[in-house]
């Protein structure tokens, strides 16, 4: 169930949108952070809020890659499989996150702190390889560098 306070925000954001539509994914976002996940519960209380049906919630929710429409953990880690970060090691990167935590691709650390997901691209070509965990990118990685922040990312999830 919605807590009043969080309903009246997304209410209230979603009236100062042009259209109800254009408020959809930003409440999915915010939904999320509130359930950890896009629960069904959640699709259809976006669905009230921006008078759309479930399905075209969930149709939103399922074209973007940072909507979850299964539990995650509490961090998940982003890692680019863009042509840029590939040509720069990304693929054996993710599968050494991989390997760090235990886990394959897709799947969430038994402790429900890490889940790993590929990203078509994190736009930091750049800077590749890159990952994102939470809403913090990371470029130029490199397997010494990922162990550090994974062990930085787990500590703080700890602490907060």
């Amino acid at each position: 169930m919605l807590p009043e306070p969080l309903r009246q925000e997304l209410q209230t954001r979603i009236a100062s949108a042009v259209t109800p539509r254009e408020a959809a994914v930003e409440t999915m976002k915010r939904l999320q952070a509130h359930y950890g996940w896009l629960t069904d519960e959640a699709v259809e209380e976006a669905g009230e809020l921006l008078g759309l049906s479930p399905l075209q919630v969930e149709e939103l929710a399922t074209f973007y890659e940072m909507l979850y429409r299964r539990p995650v953990g509490k961090r998940v880690i982003h890692c680019c499989d863009s042509i840029s970060c590939w040509a720069r090691g990304g693929e054996s990167l993710m599968q050494h996150i991989a390997g760090l935590l235990g886990i394959g691709v897709g799947e969430t650390t038994r402790d429900g702190i890490f889940t790993l997901l590929p990203c078509c691209c994190l736009g930091n070509c750049g800077q590749a390889p890159t990952m994102m965990i939470g809403d913090t990118l990371y470029g130029n990685l490199t397997l010494e560098r990922v162990a550090e922040i994974l062990r930085q990312e787990r500590e703080s999830c700890r602490t907060s």
